[in-house]
């Protein structure tokens, strides 16, 4: 089995029991491998093999993901043949009634309990998630592994015959989270998300219902709406969604809001650590929004598949008690209400915890009920010692995708004046999304508009606006119409410097600022009347598109570019910019 025909032969393990993990969905897969390393560590008794079964319709990645673990994987057609001594599946639509077979099968969940109402395979009705085939039942083989002895209940009242087939053994996934929240900080990083920025987790299941099925342009929308250096924005899409769509669907359905920088990360990986990292979670009927209410996490429903939550379930409790993000007003305003609500020094207990009370019994012991109910199974004496509880791998959450660098962003910049001096505050928005939106005052309708050089009204506070690109940017409309642009390379010198600002102004005669880094330090600045400006900053605000803002707030504002300090605020960073004129040239 392990090696194909007369395996004793070939064996370096003694391999006293053999375990089939029934692989038939990448969400069903992901589910078990979580689980399998911690329960079977360091027994070498135990002789593990995938068995492959392609009946699903959403099959696609499966093989990829089994391969990518290492597993020795076995066709479907050879599964009958085999003589395993415990079955452990994730997914209740495998047909594992075979003649001859007669090992227990170990059924885990692949969610938060049993709350969801799926279309059956089997027929054109729906039917309840997680509930093994009658047929199954009634071999008396099947055990169903539950996190709350409610919902062995739940079960019993919906099919009578799963009476008698569960095993409590609580939740591992969320066993892991809990352990992983001290590591916040790490994940953060992880994600390239540091300091005061925000991590907003947009999370999708899969059908029409679904977050991304209501609205697809949410990131997006998102990304247009939330200043790009104050808030982060990751999405974590249900295995289905690829398996049903394709990755290249879905980048497509997701290009503009990839362009600007969303995380996309992984649906087989990634995605716990991404929710422990998060300042906000926006969901779904989903599981993972399940987990984050009952981790505490600040949540907005972006969608709720009524009809699909179960009803009487604490996920069906959680859609009427949770609030809705709405669509058709400004999203910012909701979001900083809803994370200034739940901000520590803010009143009243947060009551979708209290929901993780009903569907999780207390974390911790997760592990260690199901590798006990595994090894009695098995009938074979648990290994010491018990394996320790795992934690979440700090580079867990790296995107699916290799993100772009923004390369074309809406600057709004406020002047103000004080007893110290100047102070000009920078907010960014990526273009590529701006027409997602009514609240940017930008627009891309086939024509870019930079709406500060277009004679867009300029407030009495000092604010200003303008367009600002990278020499990199691909779309040849949104440089032509900037009012600055930045060497994305730094200059060796301030002479190369000099040579790409008038080469680019040149180019680019609409453009008034050209900006490049100089290696070692600082930023060359040259205006389109040939003067030019060194610029040096602290408080981590050596971005020359940051300097080149501020320099360009300050001539719009009529602010003298003397040599002086400026004080720079970009989300919650303070820095301090000393400006340096060099010279004008003729």
């Amino acid at each position: 089995m392990p090696v194909g025909p007369d395996p004793d032969r070939w064996r370096t393990f003694p391999g006293e029991r053999t375990v089939v993990v029934v692989a038939r969905t990448v969400t069903s897969t992901v589910r078990v491998l979580d689980v399998l390393g911690p329960v079977f560590r360091d027994d070498p008794r135990v002789d593990l093999v995938f068995a492959f079964d392609p009946t699903s319709a959403f099959n696609d990645g499966v093989h990829d993901l089994a391969r990518t673990v290492g597993a020795r994987i076995l066709p479907w057609h050879q599964f009958p043949h085999l003589a395993p001594d415990l079955i452990i599946t994730a997914s209740e639509n495998a047909d594992l009634v075979v003649e001859g077979h007669t090992a227990p099968v170990l059924v885990l969940p692949h969610g938060v309990g049993f709350h969801k109402v799926v279309p059956d395979s089997r027929s054109d009705q729906d039917r309840l998630a997680g509930v093994v085939p009658d047929a199954l039942l009634r071999s008396g083989r099947a055990r169903i592994a539950v996190s709350h002895p409610d919902q062995a209940a739940q079960l019993a009242a919906a099919h009578p015959s799963t009476a008698g087939c569960t095993l409590l053994v609580g939740d591992p996934c969320h066993d892991m989270l809990i352990n992983g929240q001290e590591l916040r900080d790490t994940y953060r990083a992880a994600l390239g998300v540091r300091g005061d920025r925000r991590l907003i987790m947009l999370s999708s299941t899969w059908r029409d219902r679904s977050l991304l099925g209501r609205d697809p342009s949410l990131p997006a929308r998102l990304l247009a709406e939330l200043p790009m250096d104050e808030y982060a924005v990751a999405l974590v899409t249900h295995p289905n969604i690829v398996a049903a769509h394709g990755t290249y669907q879905l980048r497509s359905v997701l290009s503009s809001a990839l362009d600007a920088g969303l995380l996309r990360i992984p649906p087989t990986d990634g995605w716990q650590a991404t929710l422990l990292a998060s300042d906000l979670l926006i969901g779904d009927h989903g599981s993972v929004t399940f987990y984050g209410a009952a981790l505490g996490k600040p949540l907005l429903l972006g969608a709720f598949g009524g009809d699909e939550a179960v009803p009487d379930t604490p996920m069906a409790e959680l859609g009427r008690l949770a609030p809705l993000l709405a669509a058709d007003v400004p999203l910012r305003p909701q979001i900083e209400r809803t994370l200034a609500d739940a901000a520590p020094d803010s009143k009243g207990a947060n009551p979708l915890t209290a929901l993780g009370d009903r569907a999780l019994v207390p974390p911790g012991y997760a592990l260690h009920r199901l590798r006990t109910a595994v090894y009695d199974l098995l009938r074979l004496a648990l290994p010491e010692p018990l394996s320790p509880l795992p934690r979440l791998a700090p580079d867990d959450p790296l995107p699916a995708d290799q993100q772009p660098d923004v390369t074309a962003v809406f600057v709004t910049t406020q002047v103000s004046d004080t007893p110290a001096g100047p102070q000009v505050t920078v907010r960014r928005a990526p273009a590529v999304v701006a027409h997602f939106t009514t609240a940017n005052d930008a627009t891309m309708d086939g024509t870019i508009t930079d709406v500060a050089s277009s004679g867009e009204p300029d407030g009495a506070d000092g604010t200003f606006r303008h367009l600002s690109c990278s020499d990199r940017e691909r779309d040849r409309r949104l440089p032509e119409s900037a009012s600055v642009l930045v060497c994305e390379t730094p200059a060796a010198t301030t002479v190369a410097a000099d040579r790409w600002a008038t080469a680019t102004l040149s180019r680019y005669p609409g453009c008034r600022i050209a900006a490049a880094e100089i290696n070692g330090g600082g930023c060359r600045i040259r205006l389109h009347d040939g003067r030019s400006v060194d610029v040096s900053a602290t408080g981590g605000m050596s971005d020359a598109a940051v300097l080149a803002a501020t320099v360009y707030a300050l001539l719009r504002s009529g602010h003298p570019l003397t040599n002086d300090t400026v004080v720079i605020r970009v989300g919650a960073r303070t820095g301090d910019a000393d400006l340096r004129l060099v010279r004008r040239t003729a």
